[in-house]
């Protein structure tokens, strides 16, 4: 998984647990892709001060992630969904299959 990919889950996952300056640097950075002086002119701080905290919000995200190991069963969740759905395209019984659709459909709601 590529490492921007991978905080972005992270921060879906976890991102209530942090503070809101910590939360927003990182959307900001991950999630709207702008830079570190885009980031860090109107919050007044420097480019560095940007990087510092996105390393140090980054560690807490992986930290919380080896402790709590949610997105990567929220991960595992959707393949297995995919899969699901991938074989009941074979299913000839179209009310069955529909059924299956539907409640795959629901679970991945609640993801």
């Amino acid at each position: 998984m590529a490492k921007e990919l991978k905080f972005v889950m992270l921060l879906d996952c976890y991102g209530d647990l942090l503070t809101e300056h910590q939360r927003s640097v990182m959307e900001l950075y991950y999630c709207e892709d702008l830079s570190l002086a885009e980031i860090g002119s109107p919050l007044g701080i420097t480019r560095q001060a940007v990087r510092s905290l996105i390393k140090r919000t980054e560690d807490i995200l992986l930290n919380y992630e080896d402790k709590l190991g949610f997105a990567e069963r929220l991960d595992k969740m959707r393949e297995c969904f995919g899969n699901i759905s991938n074989a009941a395209e074979n299913i000839t019984d179209i009310k069955l299959k529909s059924s299956i659709t539907d409640e795959i459909e629901k679970g991945l709601a609640l993801l």
